[in-house]
């Protein structure tokens, strides 16, 4: 590309340095899918919302020539691959690609939003790394562009990188941003094993075979809810067509539903391809009863109390002049 050259003078001229930057998880308020497509991707109407889970991804020069280095430390972090499939990796590989540069980077992903678990953690992860190469690198890549490159790494990674709340159409990789009138409280059950998207997508595709699926469309009372910030509203149009397919897959989830429905959450879900569970509550005080209560139900491994919306990847630190081994 034309700007070859002067793509790698801007990185030669950066002092060499750490960038660390903060990506949420999300939720699914609806998750309306569609029949399969000949690409074997499913058209979606995808209502996200963002909440205060958090991964930190730091980038810092790395090796010449060995392109992006992975490390990995927090909960469940044994899971997550350290090599080029890596979204993180990838995200650093695009970046670097399209402004002619090397993506000569050591990236340290710290995580906390629950691994295979339905909440986009590794999509917050490209985001999150996207961002901050773009930062590291002096790049100043236009958000449009980002985005773009977001769509092509995954369909959750757009949303990692604007947050708040939007519609995702397509495969959710189109987004467009929606208004949200108050703070929505939230309890995240997480599972003792994480589900595969792709084998629920097939399980869907199973069980709604030989039906007619209609065009996935957002809800208007959902959408309504988010803008006026009505909990008990949202609560009764939260829905997620991937439920069924989890649930067949993971029967046990079912009693974990049910434990924070009598436990007093407004509702209950399945996030997204699951197996995580969500639980609107009222409020913060009725969202830790709930968690205390699915805690000591047994019923799922390990609770986490959020909000949303939240705000998308967002840089924390520029720590200048340190250098890098």
């Amino acid at each position: 590309m034309s700007g070859t050259t002067e793509g790698r003078d801007r990185v030669d001229e950066q002092v060499r340095q750490r960038v660390r930057v903060r990506v949420p998880a999300k939720v699914n308020a609806q998750l309306a899918v569609g029949g399969a497509r000949p690409d074997g991707f499913h058209d979606l109407a995808n209502v996200f919302l963002a909440v205060g889970l958090y991964d930190e991804v730091t980038v810092a020069p790395g090796p010449a020539g060995e392109g992006p280095l992975i490390t990995c430390t927090g909960p469940d972090s044994a899971q997550v691959p350290l090599d080029a499939t890596n979204l993180a990796a990838r995200a650093a590989v695009a970046l670097a690609g399209r402004h002619g540069i090397a993506p000569d980077v050591r990236i340290h992903i710290a995580k906390d939003i629950p691994v295979a678990g339905g909440m986009a953690g590794g999509s917050a992860d490209g985001a999150g790394a996207l961002l901050a190469c773009d930062t590291l690198w002096g790049l100043a890549t236009p958000r449009d562009e980002l985005l773009a490159i977001c769509a092509g790494l995954g369909s959750d990674v757009p949303f990692s990188l604007l947050g708040g709340a939007a519609l995702g159409t397509g495969r959710g990789e189109r987004l467009t941003a929606l208004p949200v009138g108050g703070t929505f409280h939230w309890v995240f059950a997480v599972a003792e094993e994480g589900l595969s998207t792709p084998r629920v997508f097939q399980e869907f595709d199973r069980l709604t075979g030989g039906t007619e699926v209609p065009a996935p469309a957002a809800a208007p009372a959902l959408l309504a809810a988010l803008r006026d910030g009505d909990a008990p509203a949202l609560a009764k149009a939260l829905a997620n067509d991937l439920q069924r397919a989890a649930l067949t897959l993971r029967p046990a989830l079912a009693k974990t539903l049910a434990t924070g429905t009598a436990a007093g959450a407004l509702a209950a879900l399945a996030t997204a391809s699951g197996p995580t569970t969500a639980f609107l509550t009222k409020d913060g005080a009725g969202a830790h009863l709930v968690a205390e209560a699915l805690r000591a139900s047994g019923t799922c491994r390990t609770t986490r109390v959020a909000a949303g919306p939240a705000p998308g990847a967002a840089v924390l630190a520029e720590p200048a002049g340190e250098p890098v081994s």
